[in-house]
This record gives structure tokens, C-alpha cells and sequence, in this order.
């Protein structure tokens, strides 16, 4: 979920502003089957964390289209009920990613309308994942995506191909509101002259 969140975030979660579902008690099951108890409305662009069909780790990522919507990806861009996104390039930016290697990732500002804005990185032209048919989301369901959009397995990509597909609303756990604090690579709770490695400037950021 770059560039918005970063690993060693730690974040806070708020369940009743989405309302219980399946997963609202894990590791112990919720009785909820289907949708969520005193659910809630999710608005395109809030972050959520959730658990796939036939998976049990959490994932978090970005709700881009509501049940029943059309979105399709085209040349990177996501366009929901044929409205495209709202595209503003800001910089370009250098990554180091899991190898340790660098590389450049273009950072844009997207909005479906002019109260929320967000950020997204773009590291690869013509990406596998840049283009897709036009998807119909079922009754129930939502489409995500990650922020570091060539670097997600996310609702383009079906669940058993690893990704997230349409998310069920009752496998939805809850809504990310607000970072807490964040650490460093170099921190470590088992070496304890490492604790002071934080990032002071991500302390209680509201996540947008």
C-alpha cells in the first residue's frame, strides 16, 4: 500500500465503523454468513482490511468500486461506471525494493471526486495487471486495489491466483482509520538498542 502506508506501520482498525462480520471475533468465529452485523456504508477510497475467500491472512487494501458497479483498469487508470479517475502526476521517486534494488516509481494524486484524494505509485509502463476486462461487481461484493499499483494482488487478480477477487462483505474486519507509529528496517523488539529507530513524522497520521 505504498506510498501510503509503509511497512513498520503500525496501524489502528476500527471495526464498528464498518459493522462484524465473519471474521469480527478471529481467531473465533463470528455467527454472521452473510454481510455484517449492524453493517455500515463503505465509501469508494476508504482503506479496509479483510480476509479472502479461502485464505487466513489479513490483507489491506483500497475500495475502488461498490456492489454492483462496472470498473475496468485501462492504461493503469481505473474507470468506474465509465467515470475515469482523476489523474494528477506530482513527482517521481526512487524505491529500493525487496532485493534491495532500486528503482523509480511515479507517484500521482487519483480522486473519483474532489473531497478525497489519495496517492499511488506507478513503477511499471504497460504493467500485466494496466489493463483488464470490464468487471460487474456482484451483489455484496466490493473491488480493491493496492496503492502500489504494479506491486498488489488485489481484486484483479482472481483468489485462487493468489489475489484478493471480490471481496464478500462479511469477510470485510475492518476499516483502517489512523497510523499509531511507525519503525524502522533497523527495528527489532528482541534487540532492544534498536527501539529509538522510528519514524517521528508518521506518528498518529490519519490515513486517507
Amino acid at each position: 500500500m505504498l506510498p501510503g502506508l509503509m511497512k513498520g506501520d503500525y496501524i489502528i482498525t476500527s471495526k464498528i465503523s464498518v459493522g462484524y462480520g465473519k471474521y469480527a471475533a478471529s481467531p473465533l468465529p463470528f455467527p454472521v454468513k452473510n454481510r455484517r452485523l449492524f453493517e455500515r456504508k463503505i465509501n469508494r477510497g476508504d482503506v479496509i482490511v479483510f480476509i479472502p475467500e479461502g485464505d487466513n491472512k489479513n490483507f489491506i487494501k483500497r475500495v475502488l468500486a461498490l456492489p454492483g458497479e462496472q470498473i475496468q483498469i485501462v492504461k493503469g487508470k481505473p474507470v468506474v461506471n465509465s467515470k475515469k479517475a482523476i489523474s494528477k502526476f506530482i513527482a517521481t521517486e526512487t524505491l529500493v525494493n525487496t532485493s534491495g534494488e532500486e528503482l523509480l516509481a511515479e507517484k500521482w494524486s487519483e480522486s473519483f471526486n474532489f473531497d478525497k484524494h489519495y496517492e499511488i505509485y506507478n513503477t511499471i509502463e504497460n504493467g500485466r495487471l494496466d489493463e483488464t476486462y470490464l468487471y460487474t461487481v456482484p451483489a455484496g461484493h466490493y473491488f480493491v486495489m493496492g496503492d502500489n499499483r504494479d506491486n498488489s494482488s488485489d481484486s484483479r487478480v482472481s483468489v485462487i491466483n493468489g489475489g484478493a477477487g471480490f471481496v464478500p462483505a462479511e469477510n470485510i474486519v475492518s476499516k483502517a482509520s489512523l497510523i499509531m507509529f511507525s519503525v524502522n528496517n533497523k527495528f527489532s523488539l528482541l534487540k532492544p538498542w534498536t527501539w529509538f529507530n522510528f519514524r517521528l513524522n508518521r506518528f498518529f497520521k490519519v490515513i486517507v
